[in-house]
């Protein structure tokens, strides 16, 4: 698969990424699998794993400032 950003060749890794849900709210999920950029750092998630990470933020209690998941395919 090729960068949509700078044409360079993804790979797939496994990575913590941190997701803003509100003004003050931020979840980190751990252990997420992703394809990034060799080159730019640029990342894509799969379809699955993007519905699955959807979902899970949906129900996330905003009231909180910071959540971290574990994620879990």
């Amino acid at each position: 698969m090729r960068c949509h950003m700078c044409g360079s060749t993804m790979e797939f890794l496994i990575t913590n990424l941190p997701f803003k849900v509100s003004n003050t709210t931020i979840v980190i999920f751990k252990e997420l699998p992703v394809r990034q950029c060799r080159r730019c750092s640029e990342y894509l998630l799969d379809d699955n794993v993007l519905e699955e990470v959807d979902s899970l933020l949906q129900r996330i209690n905003v009231a909180a400032e910071l959540e971290v998941l574990k994620y879990a395919a």
